[in-house]
């Protein structure tokens, strides 16, 4: 077990993705903080917003992947097309999800103010903008390239 947890905090590719990770959220909150005058912790562990944490974990990820093990190597097809996938879903499926969920607490306010249901609110900030994306994925990869 000793071994296991420094294997992994000597991994470097590991590391340098959860910076990302890390920072990516770091300035989530911060947005947040100046948007909003206030802290709300949900914002650092919560999906959605600027930029997203998804794509700079993912893109770091594969190009961290690229430097150690070559970019013709199976090692980065595979954390690229992972990448790819992570970032399709943050914009499109999980953003998709969001639309809806603030389509759904509309209908649920209208029946709710009705005095016919009473049911909680869903999440609606689950998904990315094309922009935050593509933030998310050019702050992964500057990670990437400043840690190599």
């Amino acid at each position: 077990m000793n071994d296991f947890f420094f294997e992994v905090i000597r991994n470097k590719v590991f590391l340098t993705t959860l910076s990302a990770w890390f920072i990516a959220q770091s300035i989530k909150v911060t947005i947040g903080v100046f948007r909003q005058r206030k802290f709300d912790f949900r914002w650092f562990v919560g999906t959605g917003g600027m930029p997203s944490s998804h794509a700079a974990g993912a893109s770091c990820l594969a190009a961290a992947v690229g430097f150690k093990y070559g970019f013709d190597s199976a090692y980065f097809a595979l954390a690229a097309s992972f990448a790819i996938v992570v970032m399709f879903d943050a914009q499109g499926v999980r953003r998709a999800s969001g639309k809806q969920a603030r389509i759904l607490n509309k209908v649920m306010d209208d029946i709710y103010w009705q005095g016919k249901i009473e049911e909680g609110r869903l999440r609606e900030l689950i998904g990315h903008t094309p922009i935050e994306v593509i933030a998310g994925f050019l702050l992964g990869v500057s990670i990437a390239i400043v840690a190599r």
